[in-house]
């Protein structure tokens, strides 16, 4: 059974060659441009709102600085990647939809069940990842108001991990299943029923875009590597009835 690792490995080969390259640069440039202004601030912001988080601490924790001033980096850096993903991803939402099916052509033979012509498609798409952001907001709202709580926040890290994982699978599985009209609530109990996949497929995507610069080239072999995991594990599922 196809893993998360090979299906990316073959989603990356797929999207640089010819005839599916034009769906990648726009996204590519949009990333950077994004990248490039959020680091800028987060580096500008990072020392006040490092005395802020250790200000909050109390007297009787104050010999845990050594380890809560790492915790608290580890947490504004997933803070970070999520804001930096939500905002990326609903910009290049219309271009990574139609990536993801015209890859659904090329690595499955198959047409994706979408008629609703480009114009539609694109604007659909944006729709989707306003409706993903109202699912995801407020769950990260909820991390991150654990993530200041004394004590609590000691394991803040390890629910932004797994929490990063669930987003990601969410964020790149989508593309395939929306082009192929599977619902959102449909979508996520698949996700769901089939979780070691959606798990590992989203932790290995959460990884790619930790690595500078490289993951905005390896992204959108990440939609592609979701149109594989979608054939692979969750086409032939039933679909899911309100």
């Amino acid at each position: 059974m196809l893993n998360a690792l090979e299906a990316v490995r073959r989603g990356t080969r797929l999207v640089y060659s010819q005839g599916l390259r034009r769906y990648v640069f726009l996204p590519i440039l949009v990333n950077l441009l994004v990248y490039a202004g959020m680091l800028s601030y987060v580096l500008g912001e990072f020392g006040g709102w490092l005395d802020s988080w250790m200000a909050m601490v109390p007297s009787w924790l104050e010999w845990l600085d050594w380890l809560i001033w790492p915790l608290f980096v580890v947490s504004l850096g997933l803070i970070v990647f999520f804001s930096f993903t939500l905002v990326t991803h609903l910009i290049a939402a219309p271009f990574y939809g139609f990536l993801a099916a015209r890859a659904e052509v090329e690595l499955t033979g198959r047409e994706p069940i979408d008629d609703r012509g480009w114009l539609k498609t694109g604007l659909d798409a944006l729709g989707r990842e306003l409706l993903k952001l109202a699912y995801i907001l407020p769950r990260m709202i909820g991390l991150f108001i654990l993530s200041w709580i004394p004590v609590v926040n000691l394991i803040a890290p390890l629910l932004w991990a797994a929490f990063s994982a669930w987003v990601m699978a969410i964020t790149y599985l989508d593309y395939p299943m929306d082009n192929n009209k599977v619902s959102f609530a449909d979508m996520r109990k698949r996700l769901s029923a089939r979780w070691w996949p959606s798990l590992s497929f989203g932790g290995l995507v959460t990884l790619i875009t930790w690595i500078p610069l490289a993951n905005l080239f390896l992204i959108p072999g990440a939609v592609a590597g979701a149109v594989l995991m979608w054939d692979q594990h969750y086409r032939q599922l039933p679909v899911v009835r309100r």
